[in-house]
């Protein structure tokens, strides 16, 4: 019998036993005859009672011995797969010795915590600033540009940077409500158009401000623009020099309502300059920068693509499946609004969404039939990745939340 000590536990295998495993570790020593390469083998040897000391987990090894003795490796749901496929590669034991079951559930074990902690680094990087105090050490004005960006980039710094982040995402509202009221008639005189330009104005030159304070504190440029958030934030005061670009096109020779007028009804710059003041909307998606919310539903749409491309493939097959057969039965009706498959899509878009503007409607009974059914079926579609991405959200929320606590 060789005497093996795992841990402090004492295990005694016969030599003929493993000799049946050569290329494992313990078949190895069994089958060497070098005292050298033993020695090599093990962790120690204990002379007075012929023992060879492995500093391993007995708990693990218990299998691994079980596996001698039977031929067949058994593992157990409680194991961490990663630590139990790490102990039986130092013993030079193959997954393939165990049952496929075990393998399966082992396999699908390791799939499930790589993703996990897969995630759960991603998240840590959700909140990660892109640059961190230390890269300023040795730079030119390092000092300086660490303070503008603990003042811009960390708001739990200090009260003038907490100050500076409710700031922002109130100018950020502020721009948004502005740019709704412009759109209201009554705010389009005179007077109503001075006071949105003028807020328009002061919420361009602090979003221009915070814009230059990141661009001079960051100690990568590169990075500066590859960074998601500042790309929204370059996006957010484009069109306010973009639409006074647009609006001196001329020699300025006009006074600024007339040549707005000018350019809006003699060339198409007008449609442009409509399309850049639009383009103010997404000043909206600066506030993600400072909501955890907001990062968080980012976050689960990102991880969960494939069940949102999954199920908007799903609505396709639908919408054309149901257009179909809407239209085979309805195209003979006089006067129906299904005259051609094309336009029978609206209506199978809206009945798979349960929303049901009811401006198509069938109106023969098995037309209503296929109708019914084609409801039934978004009311099904649209419930199956609803409890996921919600159990996602509000996994990602909880821990994105807990990470900003502990910093």
């Amino acid at each position: 019998l060789l005497n093996i000590n795992v841990g402090g536990k004492l295990f005694q295998i016969a030599y003929k036993v493993l000799a049946q495993y050569p290329i494992t570790r313990l078949g190895k020593l069994a089958l060497y005859t070098d005292p050298v390469k033993k020695l090599q083998l093990c962790d120690d040897y204990l002379v007075q009672k012929n023992e060879y000391f492995f500093d391993r987990d007995p708990s693990i090894f218990h299998y691994i011995f079980h596996f001698y003795r039977s031929g067949v490796l058994w593992v157990m749901d409680e194991m961490c797969p990663s630590n139990f496929v790490e102990e039986i590669e130092y013993w030079g034991i193959h997954l393939k010795y165990s049952q496929r079951c075990c393998r399966i559930l082992l396999e699908e074990k390791r799939d499930e915590l790589s993703e996990y902690l897969k995630i759960e680094k991603e998240l840590e990087a959700e909140l990660e600033p892109l640059e961190s105090g230390t890269q300023f050490d040795g730079k030119f004005l390092g000092r300086f540009r660490k303070m503008v960006w603990n003042l811009i980039e960390n708001p739990y710094s200090s009260v003038p940077a907490k100050i500076i982040a409710v700031m922002s995402s109130f100018f950020v509202l502020i721009s948004i409500v502005g740019m709704t009221l412009s759109t209201v008639e009554e705010m389009k005189n005179k007077t109503g158009k001075m006071w949105m330009e003028q807020m328009e104005m002061i919420c361009a030159i602090f979003f221009t401000s915070e814009y230059l304070m990141r661009l001079i504190s960051s100690s990568s440029f590169k990075n500066f623009l590859r960074a998601a958030f500042n790309a929204i934030d370059l996006v957010a005061i484009l069109p306010f020099y973009i639409q006074i670009l647009f609006e001196n096109l001329d020699d300025g020779e006009m006074q600024y309502h007339e040549e707005l007028h000018k350019v809006e009804n003699v060339s198409k710059l007008g449609k442009v300059l409509k399309l850049i003041k639009l383009m103010r909307i997404f000043r909206i998606l600066k506030l993600a920068r400072h909501s955890t919310g907001l990062r968080a539903f980012s976050f689960t749409m990102r991880q969960c693509y494939q069940q949102v491309c999954c199920l908007l493939l799903f609505i396709a097959m639908g919408v054309f499946t149901f257009s179909a057969l809407i239209h085979s039965v309805e195209h003979d009706v006089p006067g129906t609004d299904f005259t051609s498959i094309p336009c029978a899509w609206w209506w199978a878009a809206v009945s798979l969404s349960t929303v049901g503007y009811g401006d198509t409607v069938p109106d023969t009974i098995l037309g209503r039939m296929v109708a019914f059914v084609c409801i039934s079926f978004g009311i099904i579609l649209n419930g199956m990745p609803i409890s996921i991405l919600y159990n996602k959200f509000s996994d990602y929320y909880a821990k994105l939340k807990a990470h900003e606590m502990s910093q």
